[in-house]
């Protein structure tokens, strides 16, 4: 996993620019969720979820079973949106938003 702060400080530049590919809303986290968010992690490596979930006690639970459940690391958190990583063991150079750059 990114431990290093200029690691992270890349990779939220890289985030910036990226659009939310899932959203958690009222249901939280369900098994599709769950499965969404780690096809797109394996696909992608770097992706942004927008959490609609109520307030910032939920949200932070919310973020926390994710991140276990995915075995992803939470890189930023800012309002609604989340950004979240974990390397490929071969990740694809036409969908990785970290090859693509």
């Amino acid at each position: 996993m990114t431990t290093s702060a200029a690691d992270k400080k890349y990779l939220r530049a890289l985030g910036h620019q990226l659009k939310p590919v899932v959203t958690v809303a009222g249901n939280g986290l369900t098994e599709n969720v769950i499965t969404e968010v780690d096809r797109a992690l394996s696909d992608h490596e770097l992706i942004k979820i927008k959490l609609a979930v109520g307030d910032r006690e939920a949200k932070k639970t919310v973020i926390t079973d994710l991140c276990a459940q995915t075995k992803s690391q939470l890189i930023q958190s800012i309002g609604h949106m989340i950004l979240l990583f974990r390397k490929a063991d071969k990740p694809n150079p036409k969908l990785s938003n970290l090859l693509r750059k």
